[in-house]
């Protein structure tokens, strides 16, 4: 995989969370291409490239999305839904990095089409490692189309 071409989106409103993720992805040398928006509106913005991301171009496939679930404006779930429901997203794998351990959420997610549900570790070391394994799996040993 040329990582050159790897593109990442983070939706994530914790500056916190975000602040870690990115550093774990950047521990395993995958934030060239790492965007970080703060809300539902923000990721489908950039993902379907309108409003103020109606200028973004596709030469750099989107490959991964890492989606909390608690977000301002429009929720994870319902911006899960939308993407997994559009044909010009629905391959992009979304994982869900979130703090909830919810039955409901869990099921909901993986019935709108999330590759995978990871509870947010509470500790440092197992959050970066977390993460760090994550960008691994689905950036170099996962297999898709673009």
């Amino acid at each position: 995989m040329n990582r050159k071409h790897i593109e990442v989106l983070l939706v994530e409103d914790n500056p916190y969370d975000a602040k870690l993720t990115i550093r774990a992805l950047k521990k395993a040398g995958l934030e060239k291409h790492l965007y970080t928006v703060k809300d539902g509106e923000q990721a489908l913005d950039f993902v379907f490239s309108e409003g103020k991301y109606a200028s973004r171009r596709h030469e750099k496939p989107l490959r991964l999305i890492l989606l909390d679930l608690k977000l301002p404006k429009i929720n994870g779930l319902e911006v899960l839904e939308k993407i997994k429901s559009d044909d010009r997203s629905k391959s992009i794998p979304v994982v869900v990095l979130t703090s909830s351990d919810h039955d409901k959420d869990i099921l909901k997610s993986y019935s709108f089409g999330a590759n995978s549900y990871i509870v947010k570790p509470v500790e440092l070391d197992d959050f970066i490692y977390t993460v760090e394994k994550i960008g691994l799996y689905f950036l170099e040993l996962n297999r898709t189309l673009h």
